[in-house]
């Protein structure tokens, strides 16, 4: 096995403002793994709140040393092996996962949806993100998605979270889900603003509070007229037992959990625990969102908007049907390289 790499910068729609910090531009890198005349792809998705840089993840990259494995069918081997290299790297490892994945998946000649034994079209509704923004430019953004999606993500968690949502309301009653990105910091502010929120057709919390206020959290789950879900709050498998009682469900996403493997994980024990479970994303090309749609067959919510956000997308791959994200009955994850600008 060859395994390859590329940065990459994705260039965003509209510029996208969260709790924190806004960009215009989501740096990636692409991974290519050949084997025997296949090319299976992968991605690392960047966002600075990760921790990772192109660099990072290059670095990383040129430590893995795949040739002492003459099978890529030996992913569990592989993929432990790319784990233990150094800790973190969530999305370097993803980006190998990803590919090898999908270099597996071709040669067996089946998606990854069909070896998991799911249904592609048994997905929920993807949101469609809208930053925090003008007035204006949330009215211009929430009219762009009508007629394409059927739920709307808003994002909140500052001072203008009562605004935001009175814009899209004023052109649209789509249901909603807010993510406010840790960034209510009161837990009676934050039931207080969560059921306002139900009175205006929110119909799921994100990250309501700070990742290390476990004990307000989860008192703010009990008293919560909606399902709260966990995203900063839950990165990998070890940390999903630990949050049942804290929150209603968990946000699994691909670059934090070092790929498909253990999202896979993550999703069936979340299941087992009775929690909720959604798939999320970063900024991503349609490379890394296929992947993700392979895994989303019977969760509760999805958020893969990532590549409908971004004006170059180099690969072609899951499309948006009557409002979901659904994967392509092609081998593997189901991309096609469309070329680097």
């Amino acid at each position: 096995m060859k395994l390859s790499w590329t940065p990459y910068n994705l260039e965003l729609v509209h510029t996208f403002t969260i709790s924190g910090f806004s960009r215009k531009t989501t740096p990636v890198v692409i991974t290519k793994l050949e084997y025997d005349g296949l090319v299976g792809y992968g991605e690392a998705s960047l966002p600075p709140y990760l921790g990772e840089t192109q660099q990072s993840v290059i670095d990383f990259l040129r430590k893995v040393d795949l040739s002492g494995f003459t099978n890529p069918a030996h992913m569990e081997e592989i993929l432990e092996y790319v784990d233990s290299i150094a800790p973190g790297n969530t999305a370097a490892k993803a980006s190998v996962d990803i590919a090898l994945h999908d270099l597996v998946g071709k040669i067996i000649g089946l998606p990854w949806y069909k070896l998991y034994g799911l249904d592609r079209y048994n997905v929920p509704d993807t949101t469609f993100t809208i930053g925090i923004d003008t007035d204006e430019v949330v009215q211009q953004k929430t009219l762009e998605a009508l007629g394409r999606f059927n739920i709307l993500k808003v994002k909140v968690g500052g001072v203008d979270d009562k605004r935001m949502i009175e814009s899209i309301r004023s052109v649209t009653n789509l249901p909603l889900a807010v993510d406010a990105n840790q960034g209510w910091a009161d837990k009676y502010h934050a039931l207080d603003m969560i059921n306002l929120l139900e009175s205006k057709g929110v119909v799921m919390v994100e990250q309501p509070m700070p990742k290390q206020n476990i004990d307000d959290i989860a008192w703010l789950t009990e008293h919560s007229p909606l399902p709260i879900f966990a995203d900063e709050s839950v990165q990998r498998l070890a940390d999903v037992e630990r949050l049942k009682g804290v929150f209603s469900g968990i946000n699994i996403k691909l670059m934090k959990c070092t790929g498909m493997r253990e999202a896979w994980n993550m999703r069936n024990l979340a299941k087992f625990l009775d929690m909720k479970v959604m798939m999320g994303c970063m900024t991503e090309t349609s490379c890394a969102i296929s992947a993700a749609a392979q895994l989303c067959s019977g969760m509760d919510f999805a958020d893969l908007d990532g590549a409908l956000l971004i004006g170059n997308d180099c690969f072609e791959g899951a499309t948006l049907e009557d409002g979901k994200i659904v994967a392509r009955d092609e081998s593997g994850i189901g991309v096609r390289d469309r070329g680097l600008d």
